[in-house]
C-alpha cells in the first residue's frame, strides 16, 4: 500500500541549519500545522520534541490537543482565545480581543503589510489598551512577511514597520513580551537573527524556495512517498491504459498498477504531459482516484523524493503536494 516514509535524520539536519541562524534551538517554533504540512502531526511532533524544540505553532485547538503534552507553549493561529497554560493564541482583528477569555495568552498579530490577518498598524495601540482591558496575558507580537523569499526591499520595509510596533509596544509597558516575524524564508536569508522566536515550516521539512542569488542553505527532504504494486498485465502494441485510453503502448510492454490516486490527494495532473515519478519512470495515461500506472514490475516504487521538484511538474509548490498528501496514508519513520 502507498507509504509516506519520514527520514528523522534528515529532519533533524534541517533543524540544525535552522539554529546556526537562530544561535539557540529554543528560538525555534516548529509549525505543525494542516497535519505537519502532510508529514504527520503527531510524527513531526514528537520528533522535533526529542531533538529539544520547546515551541510549537498549529492551525487550532483540535490539532493543539494531540501534541500539547510534547512542548512549553503552543500557538494556535486560529481560534478563540481561551485560559490555559500552553496554549497562546494569535490575536487577528480586534474582535478576537472582545471574544477572549479572560485570563487568555494572546500574541498580538500585526498586518506590517501582507494584508492577510493581524490588526492595521494603526490600531495597535487600541488593540494594546483592550487586551489589558479586557485582562489578558499578551505573552507575543508578531507579524507575516508577504516577500521573504523574493528579491527586492519590500522585506526591509515590513521589518521597519514591526520595529516601530515593538517600540509602542514597550512604551505601552507591556514585559516580558516574545517578539517574531522570521518565517522559513526570511530566517534562510537572514545573517543576523535578533529576535526572540522563528515560526519555521516548511524549511524544517527540506525545503528552501529562496532564489540563487541569496546564499544557499541545504536543506534535505523529509519526505519519500512510495507505492505498492497492486496488479500487472502484459500489453500488446496498441492497446490503451486507463479512463478515456489516453495511453497507448508503443510496443508490446509490462504494465502494473500502483495504490496512488487523487483519493490520495495525489495530483491528476495531465495525461499528455505526464509525471514523471523520482525512479524516472513516467505515469501512463490518467491518474485515477485510487491507481496510477507505470511501466513496472517492482513491488514498491518511489514517487516522490523532493517535493519541490515534482511540484515543478506541476506548476505549483512543494507546499501543495505535500498538505495534500491524505492522512490516511501510512507514515513510517526511518
Amino acid at each position: 500500500m502507498a507509504t509516506i516514509l519520514i527520514n528523522k535524520d534528515n529532519f533533524y539536519h534541517n533543524l540544525n541549519q535552522i539554529a546556526l541562524k537562530t544561535g539557540s534551538i529554543e528560538k525555534i517554533a516548529m509549525v505543525l500545522k494542516d497535519n505537519a504540512y502532510g508529514h504527520g502531526l503527531e510524527i513531526m511532533g514528537k520528533l522535533a520534541s526529542e531533538f529539544g524544540i520547546r515551541h510549537a505553532v498549529v492551525k487550532n485547538i483540535e490539532e493543539a490537543e494531540r501534541i500539547k503534552a510534547l512542548f512549553e507553549t503552543v500557538l494556535i493561529l486560529g481560534d478563540l482565545a481561551v485560559k490555559d497554560e500552553v496554549y497562546t493564541f494569535a490575536i487577528n482583528d480586534l474582535s478576537d480581543i472582545a471574544n477572549a477569555q479572560k485570563g487568555a495568552k494572546v500574541e498580538l498579530k500585526v498586518d506590517t503589510g501582507m494584508h492577510r490577518n493581524g490588526i492595521a498598524m494603526d490600531e495597535v495601540d487600541t488593540a494594546l489598551q483592550q487586551i489589558e482591558k479586557r485582562g489578558l496575558e499578551l505573552v507575543g507580537v508578531m507579524t507575516h512577511f508577504r516577500s521573504a523569499d523574493e528579491m527586492g526591499s519590500e522585506l526591509f520595509w515590513q521589518q521597519k514597520q514591526f520595529e516601530s510596533v515593538k517600540e509602542k509596544v514597550h512604551a505601552a509597558g507591556f514585559k516580558k513580551v516574545r517578539f517574531h516575524s522570521h518565517n522559513s524564508a526570511a530566517i534562510l536569508r537572514t545573517r543576523n537573527f535578533s529576535e526572540d522566536l522563528v515560526r519555521v515550516g516548511i524549511a524544517a521539512y527540506g525545503y528552501n524556495e529562496l532564489p540563487e542569488p541569496f546564499d544557499h542553505v541545504t536543506l534535505k527532504p523529509v519526505m519519500k512517498l512510495m507505492a505498492g504494486k497492486v496488479a500487472a498485465r502484459r500489453l500488446s502494441k496498441g492497446e490503451r491504459v486507463g479512463y478515456g485510453g489516453d495511453f497507448s503502448a508503443p510496443d508490446a510492454m509490462k504494465v502494473a498498477t500502483y495504490d496512488l490516486g487523487y483519493g490520495d490527494g495525489w495530483p491528476r495532473g495531465d495525461s499528455q504531459n505526464a509525471y514523471i515519478t523520482a525512479e524516472g519512470l513516467p505515469v501512463l495515461g490518467r491518474v485515477s482516484m485510487d491507481f496510477i500506472i507505470l511501466e513496472s514490475d517492482k513491488e514498491v516504487v518511489v514517487i516522490m523524493d523532493n517535493a519541490q521538484e515534482a511540484a515543478k511538474q506541476f506548476g505549483t509548490i512543494s507546499y501543495e503536494m505535500t498538505t495534500a498528501l491524505s492522512e490516511k496514508i501510512e507514515r513510517l519513520v526511518i
